[in-house]
Protein backbone atom coordinates (compact mmCIF):
# COMPACT_ATOMS: atom_id res chain seq x y z
CA UNK A 1 0.00 0.00 0.00
CA UNK A 2 1.77 2.96 -1.07
CA UNK A 3 0.80 5.89 1.48
CA UNK A 4 -0.91 6.51 4.90
CA UNK A 5 -3.39 8.80 3.41
CA UNK A 6 -6.89 7.39 2.64
CA UNK A 7 -9.58 9.31 0.31
CA UNK A 8 -12.76 9.38 0.62
CA UNK A 9 -14.63 8.65 -2.97
CA UNK A 10 -18.38 8.91 -2.45
CA UNK A 11 -19.19 5.98 -0.36
CA UNK A 12 -16.17 4.49 -0.51
CA UNK A 13 -12.77 5.19 1.59
CA UNK A 14 -10.00 4.53 -1.28
CA UNK A 15 -6.49 3.06 -0.03
CA UNK A 16 -3.09 2.17 -1.81
CA UNK A 17 -2.54 1.35 -5.32
CA UNK A 18 -2.29 -2.66 -5.98
CA UNK A 19 -2.03 -2.75 -9.74
CA UNK A 20 -1.56 -0.34 -12.51
CA UNK A 21 -2.18 -0.97 -16.09
CA UNK A 22 -2.71 1.58 -18.95
CA UNK A 23 -5.88 2.61 -18.35
CA UNK A 24 -6.09 2.67 -14.60
CA UNK A 25 -4.69 2.04 -11.43
CA UNK A 26 -6.13 -0.14 -8.97
CA UNK A 27 -6.96 0.60 -5.29
CA UNK A 28 -8.03 -1.55 -2.24
CA UNK A 29 -11.40 0.08 -1.18
CA UNK A 30 -13.92 -0.16 1.89
CA UNK A 31 -17.43 0.32 1.14
CA UNK A 32 -19.06 2.77 4.12
CA UNK A 33 -22.30 1.95 4.85
CA UNK A 34 -24.93 2.65 7.95
CA UNK A 35 -25.94 0.48 10.90
CA UNK A 36 -21.66 -0.52 10.70
CA UNK A 37 -21.85 -2.63 7.11
CA UNK A 38 -18.75 -2.14 5.52
CA UNK A 39 -17.19 -4.23 2.60
CA UNK A 40 -13.78 -4.55 0.98
CA UNK A 41 -13.85 -3.70 -2.50
CA UNK A 42 -11.10 -2.84 -5.63
CA UNK A 43 -11.70 0.65 -6.99
CA UNK A 44 -10.46 0.86 -10.27
CA UNK A 45 -9.08 4.88 -11.00
CA UNK A 46 -8.98 5.69 -14.64
CA UNK A 47 -6.07 7.58 -15.58
CA UNK A 48 -7.00 11.30 -16.43
CA UNK A 49 -6.63 12.10 -19.62
CA UNK A 50 -9.76 9.46 -20.04
CA UNK A 51 -11.56 11.57 -17.07
CA UNK A 52 -11.18 14.07 -19.15
CA UNK A 53 -12.79 13.59 -22.68
CA UNK A 54 -16.38 13.66 -22.64
CA UNK A 55 -17.28 11.26 -25.64
CA UNK A 56 -15.51 8.61 -23.79
CA UNK A 57 -17.05 9.68 -19.98
CA UNK A 58 -20.42 9.39 -21.44
CA UNK A 59 -19.61 5.66 -23.43
CA UNK A 60 -17.58 4.54 -20.68
CA UNK A 61 -20.71 5.31 -18.32
CA UNK A 62 -23.41 4.02 -20.94
CA UNK A 63 -21.11 0.49 -21.06
CA UNK A 64 -20.81 0.44 -17.27
CA UNK A 65 -24.81 0.36 -16.71
CA UNK A 66 -24.84 -2.53 -19.39
CA UNK A 67 -22.15 -4.65 -17.90
CA UNK A 68 -23.94 -4.57 -14.58
CA UNK A 69 -26.65 -6.87 -15.62
CA UNK A 70 -23.74 -9.79 -16.11
CA UNK A 71 -24.64 -11.90 -13.26
CA UNK A 72 -22.30 -14.99 -13.19
CA UNK A 73 -19.70 -16.67 -10.97
CA UNK A 74 -17.01 -16.70 -13.99
CA UNK A 75 -17.90 -12.46 -14.10
CA UNK A 76 -16.19 -10.29 -11.71
CA UNK A 77 -19.23 -7.99 -10.64
CA UNK A 78 -19.50 -4.04 -11.42
CA UNK A 79 -21.05 -3.01 -7.94
CA UNK A 80 -21.02 1.20 -8.89
CA UNK A 81 -19.29 3.67 -10.83
CA UNK A 82 -18.39 7.25 -9.61
CA UNK A 83 -17.73 10.55 -11.51
CA UNK A 84 -16.36 12.92 -8.98
CA UNK A 85 -14.49 15.86 -9.13
CA UNK A 86 -13.25 15.14 -12.78
CA UNK A 87 -12.09 11.53 -12.06
CA UNK A 88 -13.97 8.13 -13.41
CA UNK A 89 -13.72 5.62 -10.66
CA UNK A 90 -15.04 2.02 -11.24
CA UNK A 91 -16.08 0.21 -7.87
CA UNK A 92 -15.96 -3.91 -8.14
CA UNK A 93 -16.45 -6.49 -6.36
CA UNK A 94 -13.39 -7.55 -4.66
CA UNK A 95 -11.56 -11.42 -4.89
CA UNK A 96 -8.75 -12.53 -3.71
CA UNK A 97 -6.52 -13.72 -6.07
CA UNK A 98 -4.08 -13.28 -8.54
CA UNK A 99 -4.53 -12.45 -12.52
CA UNK A 100 -3.64 -15.08 -15.08
CA UNK A 101 -1.21 -12.43 -16.65
CA UNK A 102 1.32 -12.41 -13.41
CA UNK A 103 1.26 -16.02 -12.83
CA UNK A 104 1.86 -16.66 -16.22
CA UNK A 105 4.92 -14.44 -15.88
CA UNK A 106 6.05 -15.76 -12.55
CA UNK A 107 6.27 -19.39 -14.28
CA UNK A 108 7.94 -17.95 -17.13
CA UNK A 109 10.76 -16.77 -15.21
CA UNK A 110 10.99 -20.29 -13.00
CA UNK A 111 10.86 -22.29 -16.59
CA UNK A 112 7.70 -24.71 -15.47
CA UNK A 113 4.12 -24.61 -17.71
CA UNK A 114 1.20 -24.64 -16.21
CA UNK A 115 -0.44 -27.86 -15.78
CA UNK A 116 -2.53 -28.53 -19.13
CA UNK A 117 -5.81 -29.36 -16.57
CA UNK A 118 -5.37 -26.66 -14.51
CA UNK A 119 -5.26 -24.66 -18.17
CA UNK A 120 -8.35 -26.27 -19.12
CA UNK A 121 -10.20 -25.24 -15.67
CA UNK A 122 -8.96 -21.97 -15.96
CA UNK A 123 -10.16 -21.53 -19.20
CA UNK A 124 -13.31 -22.88 -19.25
CA UNK A 125 -14.12 -21.06 -16.43
CA UNK A 126 -13.62 -17.73 -18.62
CA UNK A 127 -15.42 -19.11 -21.80
CA UNK A 128 -18.55 -20.03 -19.57
CA UNK A 129 -18.41 -16.45 -18.15
CA UNK A 130 -17.67 -14.89 -22.09
CA UNK A 131 -20.44 -16.74 -22.96
CA UNK A 132 -22.96 -15.07 -19.90
CA UNK A 133 -22.22 -11.65 -21.16
CA UNK A 134 -22.91 -12.36 -24.52
CA UNK A 135 -26.22 -13.98 -23.64
CA UNK A 136 -26.81 -10.91 -21.34
CA UNK A 137 -30.73 -9.29 -21.47
CA UNK A 138 -32.52 -5.97 -21.10
CA UNK A 139 -34.83 -5.72 -18.23
CA UNK A 140 -37.10 -5.69 -21.41
CA UNK A 141 -35.47 -9.45 -22.19
CA UNK A 142 -33.83 -7.42 -25.41
CA UNK A 143 -30.14 -9.31 -25.97
CA UNK A 144 -27.45 -6.46 -25.03
CA UNK A 145 -24.63 -7.62 -27.84
CA UNK A 146 -22.37 -7.36 -25.33
CA UNK A 147 -18.38 -8.13 -26.29
CA UNK A 148 -15.69 -7.56 -24.14
CA UNK A 149 -13.45 -6.52 -26.71
CA UNK A 150 -9.91 -7.13 -24.37
CA UNK A 151 -9.59 -10.33 -23.48
CA UNK A 152 -6.62 -10.90 -22.24
CA UNK A 153 -4.31 -13.04 -19.06
CA UNK A 154 -4.32 -9.45 -17.21
CA UNK A 155 -7.79 -9.31 -17.35
CA UNK A 156 -8.33 -13.16 -16.13
CA UNK A 157 -8.13 -12.86 -12.13
CA UNK A 158 -7.86 -16.41 -10.41
CA UNK A 159 -9.04 -16.75 -6.93
CA UNK A 160 -7.65 -18.16 -3.98
CA UNK A 161 -11.31 -20.50 -4.13
CA UNK A 162 -10.32 -21.87 -7.20
CA UNK A 163 -12.66 -20.17 -9.83
CA UNK A 164 -11.28 -17.75 -12.44
CA UNK A 165 -13.14 -14.79 -13.43
CA UNK A 166 -13.31 -12.22 -16.24
CA UNK A 167 -12.81 -8.63 -15.58
CA UNK A 168 -13.34 -4.93 -17.23
CA UNK A 169 -16.64 -5.84 -19.33
CA UNK A 170 -17.90 -2.76 -20.60
CA UNK A 171 -14.45 -0.57 -20.45
CA UNK A 172 -12.88 -1.43 -23.90
CA UNK A 173 -15.61 -0.44 -26.21
CA UNK A 174 -15.46 3.54 -24.26
CA UNK A 175 -11.46 2.67 -24.84
CA UNK A 176 -11.55 2.25 -28.24
CA UNK A 177 -12.03 5.73 -28.86
CA UNK A 178 -9.12 7.29 -27.36
CA UNK A 179 -7.62 4.28 -28.85
CA UNK A 180 -8.02 5.27 -32.66
CA UNK A 181 -5.81 8.02 -33.41
CA UNK A 182 -6.53 10.63 -36.27
CA UNK A 183 -4.63 8.64 -38.83
CA UNK A 184 -6.82 5.73 -38.12
CA UNK A 185 -4.15 3.95 -35.96
CA UNK A 186 -5.15 1.19 -33.37
CA UNK A 187 -3.26 1.23 -30.45
CA UNK A 188 -3.98 -1.08 -27.49
CA UNK A 189 -3.52 -5.09 -27.32
CA UNK A 190 -2.89 -6.14 -30.78
CA UNK A 191 -1.72 -9.90 -29.66
CA UNK A 192 -5.31 -10.66 -28.79
CA UNK A 193 -7.07 -8.72 -31.31
CA UNK A 194 -8.60 -11.04 -34.30
CA UNK A 195 -8.08 -9.84 -37.84
CA UNK A 196 -11.65 -8.49 -38.43
CA UNK A 197 -10.96 -5.77 -35.35
CA UNK A 198 -7.46 -4.55 -35.90
CA UNK A 199 -9.19 -3.81 -39.87
CA UNK A 200 -11.73 -2.19 -38.01
CA UNK A 201 -14.47 -3.63 -39.20
CA UNK A 202 -17.75 -4.92 -37.15
CA UNK A 203 -17.29 -7.50 -34.46
CA UNK A 204 -19.49 -9.70 -32.93
CA UNK A 205 -18.89 -12.30 -29.85
CA UNK A 206 -16.47 -13.89 -32.08
CA UNK A 207 -14.02 -11.92 -31.71
CA UNK A 208 -14.26 -12.91 -27.60
CA UNK A 209 -13.53 -16.81 -28.57
CA UNK A 210 -10.51 -15.24 -30.82
CA UNK A 211 -8.98 -13.68 -27.79
CA UNK A 212 -9.42 -16.35 -25.63
CA UNK A 213 -8.01 -19.06 -27.70
CA UNK A 214 -4.85 -16.50 -27.85
CA UNK A 215 -4.78 -16.89 -24.42
CA UNK A 216 -5.14 -20.63 -23.99
CA UNK A 217 -2.64 -21.02 -26.40
CA UNK A 218 -0.14 -19.06 -24.40
CA UNK A 219 -1.23 -20.99 -20.85
CA UNK A 220 -0.31 -24.29 -22.54
CA UNK A 221 2.90 -23.66 -24.22
CA UNK A 222 3.84 -20.35 -21.52
CA UNK A 223 5.14 -18.55 -24.34
CA UNK A 224 3.49 -15.61 -25.98
CA UNK A 225 2.10 -16.11 -30.05
CA UNK A 226 2.20 -12.79 -31.24
CA UNK A 227 5.21 -10.81 -30.25
CA UNK A 228 7.55 -8.44 -31.66
CA UNK A 229 9.52 -5.17 -31.22
CA UNK A 230 7.11 -3.04 -32.61
CA UNK A 231 3.61 -2.67 -33.05
CA UNK A 232 3.62 -2.96 -36.69
CA UNK A 233 5.78 -6.49 -36.15
CA UNK A 234 3.17 -7.62 -33.82
CA UNK A 235 0.43 -6.63 -36.57
CA UNK A 236 2.27 -8.24 -39.63
CA UNK A 237 2.67 -11.61 -37.52
CA UNK A 238 -1.04 -11.89 -36.10
CA UNK A 239 -2.31 -10.84 -39.51
CA UNK A 240 0.03 -13.16 -41.73
CA UNK A 241 1.75 -15.57 -39.63
CA UNK A 242 0.72 -19.13 -39.36
CA UNK A 243 -0.17 -20.45 -35.93
CA UNK A 244 1.63 -23.70 -35.11
CA UNK A 245 -0.40 -26.23 -32.72
CA UNK A 246 0.32 -25.55 -29.49
CA UNK A 247 1.68 -29.45 -28.80
CA UNK A 248 4.53 -28.56 -30.76
CA UNK A 249 5.91 -26.39 -27.83
CA UNK A 250 3.73 -27.53 -24.98
CA UNK A 251 4.83 -31.63 -25.24
CA UNK A 252 2.24 -34.31 -25.64
CA UNK A 253 -1.53 -33.15 -25.23
CA UNK A 254 -4.89 -34.69 -25.00
CA UNK A 255 -6.00 -36.21 -28.37
CA UNK A 256 -7.86 -33.27 -30.15
CA UNK A 257 -6.54 -30.68 -28.02
CA UNK A 258 -4.75 -29.04 -31.00
CA UNK A 259 -7.74 -28.98 -33.00
CA UNK A 260 -9.88 -26.68 -30.17
CA UNK A 261 -7.45 -24.30 -30.47
CA UNK A 262 -7.24 -23.97 -33.85
CA UNK A 263 -10.74 -23.51 -34.39
CA UNK A 264 -10.48 -20.95 -31.97
CA UNK A 265 -7.65 -19.17 -33.48
CA UNK A 266 -8.90 -19.28 -36.97
CA UNK A 267 -8.61 -15.84 -38.98
CA UNK A 268 -11.83 -15.75 -40.31
CA UNK A 269 -14.61 -15.84 -37.43
CA UNK A 270 -17.18 -18.05 -39.74
CA UNK A 271 -14.64 -20.62 -38.92
CA UNK A 272 -14.34 -20.22 -35.16
CA UNK A 273 -16.90 -21.69 -32.44
CA UNK A 274 -19.84 -19.48 -32.92
CA UNK A 275 -20.14 -19.51 -29.17
CA UNK A 276 -17.90 -19.55 -26.31
CA UNK A 277 -20.27 -22.01 -24.49
CA UNK A 278 -19.08 -24.76 -27.97
CA UNK A 279 -15.85 -24.21 -27.16
CA UNK A 280 -15.94 -24.45 -23.44
CA UNK A 281 -17.56 -28.17 -23.92
CA UNK A 282 -15.33 -28.73 -26.14
CA UNK A 283 -12.54 -28.27 -23.98
CA UNK A 284 -13.62 -29.88 -21.06
CA UNK A 285 -14.11 -32.92 -23.21
CA UNK A 286 -10.20 -32.57 -25.09
CA UNK A 287 -8.31 -31.26 -22.28
CA UNK A 288 -10.18 -32.20 -19.09
CA UNK A 289 -10.43 -29.85 -16.23
CA UNK A 290 -9.10 -30.21 -12.42
CA UNK A 291 -11.05 -29.32 -9.52
CA UNK A 292 -10.78 -25.75 -7.64
CA UNK A 293 -8.75 -26.85 -5.00
CA UNK A 294 -6.28 -28.39 -7.09
CA UNK A 295 -6.67 -25.01 -9.35
CA UNK A 296 -6.37 -23.19 -5.35
CA UNK A 297 -3.20 -24.81 -4.35
CA UNK A 298 -2.08 -24.09 -7.61
CA UNK A 299 -2.14 -20.15 -7.25
CA UNK A 300 -1.18 -20.19 -3.76
CA UNK A 301 2.03 -21.91 -4.85
CA UNK A 302 2.79 -19.77 -7.55
CA UNK A 303 1.43 -16.39 -6.11
CA UNK A 304 2.38 -17.22 -2.59
CA UNK A 305 4.48 -14.01 -1.26
CA UNK A 306 2.02 -11.20 -3.48
CA UNK A 307 -0.76 -12.69 -2.03
CA UNK A 308 0.15 -13.13 1.94
CA UNK A 309 1.31 -9.17 0.71
CA UNK A 310 -1.99 -7.92 -0.13
CA UNK A 311 -3.97 -10.36 2.71
CA UNK A 312 -1.54 -8.31 5.06
CA UNK A 313 -3.30 -5.31 3.28
CA UNK A 314 -6.81 -6.09 3.48
CA UNK A 315 -6.57 -6.74 7.12
CA UNK A 316 -5.05 -3.47 7.57
CA UNK A 317 -7.82 -1.44 5.88
CA UNK A 318 -10.45 -3.53 7.91
CA UNK A 319 -9.13 -1.95 10.64
CA UNK A 320 -8.66 1.49 9.82
CA UNK A 321 -11.61 1.25 8.00
CA UNK A 322 -13.51 1.10 11.14
CA UNK A 323 -12.33 4.62 12.85
CA UNK A 324 -13.92 6.22 9.78
CA UNK A 325 -17.06 8.15 9.46
CA UNK A 326 -20.08 6.33 7.90
CA UNK A 327 -20.94 7.76 4.55
CA UNK A 328 -24.66 8.25 4.82
CA UNK A 329 -26.81 7.59 1.37
CA UNK A 330 -28.67 10.01 2.00
CA UNK A 331 -29.12 13.14 4.75
CA UNK A 332 -32.27 12.54 5.76
CA UNK A 333 -32.29 10.36 8.81
CA UNK A 334 -32.74 6.73 9.06
CA UNK A 335 -36.19 5.69 10.74
CA UNK A 336 -36.51 2.93 12.14
CA UNK A 337 -39.59 0.57 11.90
CA UNK A 338 -41.21 -1.60 14.75
CA UNK A 339 -43.04 -4.49 13.24
CA UNK A 340 -46.40 -5.56 14.92
CA UNK A 341 -48.68 -8.52 13.30
CA UNK A 342 -50.89 -6.07 12.37
CA UNK A 343 -49.17 -2.83 12.20
CA UNK A 344 -45.83 -0.93 10.82
CA UNK A 345 -45.52 1.85 13.29
CA UNK A 346 -42.63 4.39 13.14
CA UNK A 347 -40.41 4.33 15.64
CA UNK A 348 -40.29 7.60 18.38
CA UNK A 349 -37.93 10.23 17.05
CA UNK A 350 -36.22 12.24 19.69
CA UNK A 351 -37.88 15.53 20.13
CA UNK A 352 -40.77 15.18 17.84
CA UNK A 353 -43.64 14.59 20.27
CA UNK A 354 -46.06 13.72 17.64
CA UNK A 355 -44.71 10.67 16.68
CA UNK A 356 -43.53 9.54 19.91
CA UNK A 357 -47.54 9.89 21.07
CA UNK A 358 -48.73 8.18 17.66
CA UNK A 359 -45.76 5.38 18.08
CA UNK A 360 -47.01 4.88 21.56
CA UNK A 361 -50.88 4.64 20.80
CA UNK A 362 -50.13 2.62 18.10
CA UNK A 363 -48.03 -0.03 19.79
CA UNK A 364 -52.20 -1.65 21.25
CA UNK A 365 -54.00 -3.73 18.43
CA UNK A 366 -56.72 -1.69 17.46
CA UNK A 367 -59.53 -4.59 17.83
CA UNK A 368 -59.47 -5.00 22.11
CA UNK A 369 -59.40 -1.86 22.39
CA UNK A 370 -62.33 -1.09 20.56
CA UNK A 371 -64.29 -3.75 22.07
CA UNK A 372 -63.35 -2.39 26.07
CA UNK A 373 -64.81 1.04 25.08
CA UNK A 374 -67.79 -0.50 23.73
CA UNK A 375 -69.05 -3.05 26.52
CA UNK A 376 -69.50 0.48 29.23
CA UNK A 377 -71.61 2.09 26.15
CA UNK A 378 -73.34 -1.16 25.89
CA UNK A 379 -74.34 -1.36 29.50
CA UNK A 380 -75.21 2.43 29.53
CA UNK A 381 -77.83 2.39 26.97
CA UNK A 382 -78.82 -0.69 28.75
CA UNK A 383 -79.39 0.95 32.03
CA UNK A 384 -81.25 4.27 30.24
CA UNK A 385 -83.54 1.51 28.18
CA UNK A 386 -84.45 -0.18 31.61
CA UNK A 387 -85.01 3.06 33.69
CA UNK A 388 -86.92 4.63 30.55
CA UNK A 389 -89.20 1.43 30.40
CA UNK A 390 -90.00 1.67 34.78
CA UNK A 391 -90.76 5.55 34.02
CA UNK A 392 -93.23 4.55 31.98
CA UNK A 393 -94.83 1.63 33.65
CA UNK A 394 -95.27 3.84 36.53
CA UNK A 395 -96.83 6.96 34.37
CA UNK A 396 -98.96 3.99 32.97
CA UNK A 397 -100.37 2.41 36.65
CA UNK A 398 -100.48 6.30 37.42
CA UNK A 399 -102.98 7.23 34.79
CA UNK A 400 -104.61 3.48 34.89
CA UNK A 401 -105.77 4.55 38.68
CA UNK A 402 -107.01 8.19 37.87
CA UNK A 403 -109.01 6.67 34.73
CA UNK A 404 -110.42 3.90 37.15
CA UNK A 405 -112.13 6.46 39.04
CA UNK A 406 -114.07 8.07 36.49
CA UNK A 407 -116.28 5.30 36.62
CA UNK A 408 -116.97 1.96 34.48
CA UNK A 409 -119.03 3.73 31.55
CA UNK A 410 -115.86 3.58 28.97
CA UNK A 411 -112.43 2.11 29.66
CA UNK A 412 -109.20 3.74 30.03
CA UNK A 413 -107.60 5.72 28.10
CA UNK A 414 -103.74 5.70 27.53
CA UNK A 415 -103.57 8.71 25.98
CA UNK A 416 -103.20 10.16 30.40
CA UNK A 417 -99.96 8.06 30.66
CA UNK A 418 -97.88 9.10 27.50
CA UNK A 419 -99.31 13.07 28.49
CA UNK A 420 -97.80 12.59 31.65
CA UNK A 421 -94.43 11.64 30.55
CA UNK A 422 -94.20 14.92 28.01
CA UNK A 423 -95.95 17.09 31.07
CA UNK A 424 -93.20 15.96 33.36
CA UNK A 425 -90.63 17.16 30.86
CA UNK A 426 -93.10 20.53 29.63
CA UNK A 427 -93.33 19.50 26.59
CA UNK A 428 -96.57 19.40 24.74
CA UNK A 429 -97.69 15.95 23.22
CA UNK A 430 -99.91 16.18 20.11
CA UNK A 431 -102.98 13.52 20.16
CA UNK A 432 -102.61 11.25 16.84
CA UNK A 433 -106.90 9.75 18.79
CA UNK A 434 -109.27 12.49 18.46
CA UNK A 435 -111.20 10.91 21.56
CA UNK A 436 -109.47 8.96 24.35
CA UNK A 437 -111.97 6.27 23.55
CA UNK A 438 -109.79 4.90 20.81
CA UNK A 439 -106.73 4.24 22.80
CA UNK A 440 -105.95 1.07 24.22
CA UNK A 441 -106.71 -0.23 28.07
CA UNK A 442 -104.19 0.93 30.80
CA UNK A 443 -104.16 -2.80 31.77
CA UNK A 444 -103.01 -3.66 28.02
CA UNK A 445 -100.39 -0.80 27.59
CA UNK A 446 -98.90 -2.25 31.40
CA UNK A 447 -98.32 -5.48 30.47
CA UNK A 448 -96.88 -4.98 27.14
CA UNK A 449 -94.33 -1.95 28.73
CA UNK A 450 -93.28 -4.76 31.34
CA UNK A 451 -92.48 -7.98 28.81
CA UNK A 452 -94.66 -9.82 31.10
CA UNK A 453 -96.63 -13.24 29.62
CA UNK A 454 -98.78 -13.54 32.54
CA UNK A 455 -102.73 -13.95 31.73
CA UNK A 456 -103.26 -12.09 35.49
CA UNK A 457 -101.33 -9.30 34.14
CA UNK A 458 -103.76 -8.32 31.43
CA UNK A 459 -107.42 -8.97 33.94
CA UNK A 460 -106.25 -7.46 37.21
CA UNK A 461 -108.29 -4.75 38.30
CA UNK A 462 -106.98 -1.29 39.34
CA UNK A 463 -107.37 -0.45 42.71
CA UNK A 464 -110.40 1.84 43.45
CA UNK A 465 -109.99 5.22 45.24
CA UNK A 466 -112.13 8.50 46.00
CA UNK A 467 -111.87 11.05 42.30
CA UNK A 468 -110.74 14.06 43.11
CA UNK A 469 -113.31 17.55 42.23
CA UNK A 470 -113.15 18.53 38.45
CA UNK A 471 -110.68 15.32 37.50
CA UNK A 472 -113.29 14.04 35.03
CA UNK A 473 -111.75 14.45 32.34
CA UNK A 474 -108.03 15.29 33.85
CA UNK A 475 -106.96 16.86 31.37
CA UNK A 476 -108.21 20.09 28.97
CA UNK A 477 -107.68 20.69 25.18
CA UNK A 478 -106.08 23.76 23.94
CA UNK A 479 -105.97 23.99 20.24
CA UNK A 480 -106.35 20.55 19.98
CA UNK A 481 -103.45 19.78 22.55
CA UNK A 482 -104.51 17.54 25.67
CA UNK A 483 -102.60 18.82 28.51
CA UNK A 484 -103.32 17.37 32.56
CA UNK A 485 -104.80 19.36 34.27
CA UNK A 486 -101.95 19.57 37.71
CA UNK A 487 -104.89 18.94 40.42
CA UNK A 488 -105.25 15.81 39.13
CA UNK A 489 -101.86 14.34 39.49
Amino acid sequence: MRGPGVRVVGRYAMFGEIAAGGMATVHLGRLLGPVGFSRTVAIKRLHPQYAKDPDFVSMFLDEARVAARIQHPNVVPTLDVVSLEGELFLVMDYVAGESLGRLLRALRDRGPRVPPRIVGSIMTNVLYGLHAAHEARSERGEPLGLIHRDVSPQNVLVGLDGVARVLDFGVAKAAGRVQTTGDGQVKGKLSYMPPEQIAGGEIDRRADIYAASVVLWEALTGRRLFDGPNDAAILQRALTEPVPPPSQLAGALPEGVDEVVLCGLARRADQRFQTAFDMAVALEERLGVETPRQVAAFVEQVAREPLSRRALMVQEIESRSSALPVVASSSEPTQVLHTHPTLMTPAPVPGDSSVSSISLAATHPPGPQRRSHALPIAIAVATLGLGAGALALVLVLQGGRDASTAGSERPASAAPAATSAAFAQDVPVVSAVPEPSAAPSASSVVAAASGSSSAAAKTAPSPQRPTKSGCNPPYVVVNGIRKLKPECL
